[in-house]
């Protein structure tokens, strides 16, 4: 069964407990569960870029949260470089996608990388914490 709603995907530095944007979004949503994206996952340095493929093999995998607060897209649009008023072209693009969980899928608003990808190194797991530890 699909679920729509005001959900958010993060599979990269928002999952770091000692993030200080990780903490905003903990109390401004609630978490729902752990889901994955078709797609790639890439090292870019400090954080990693999701590049989203339907006809990929590999998944990205991250943890879904439901937004309380109407407010938390537009700061998150500004922590991830994503608008007209940010440098052109934005680093990440905000789509909405469809999310795979354990009680089927799920549509979400996802930060995809937006540059290109050539030298970067792929995160062959598509789970940026255990690439990280």
């Amino acid at each position: 069964m699909k679920q729509t709603g005001n959900y958010l995907f993060v599979y990269g530095t928002l999952l770091n407990a000692g993030n200080s944007f990780a903490t905003y979004l903990t109390n401004n949503c609630n978490f729902y569960g752990k889901g994955k994206l078709k797609g790639r996952l890439y090292d870019i340095g400090e954080y990693p870029g999701a590049v989203a493929d339907s006809n990929s093999r590999s998944y990205i995998y991250g943890d879904i949260v439901l937004i309380h607060n109407p407010t938390v897209l537009k700061q998150l649009d500004d922590y991830e470089g994503f608008g007209d008023d940010q440098q052109q072209p934005n680093l990440f693009i905000r789509e909405m996608m469809e999310i795979e969980t354990a009680e089927g899928s799920i549509d979400c608003w996802v930060y995809l990388y937006n540059l290109p990808v050539e030298g970067l190194v792929l995160i062959e797991s598509g789970d940026y914490l255990k690439y990280r530890s």
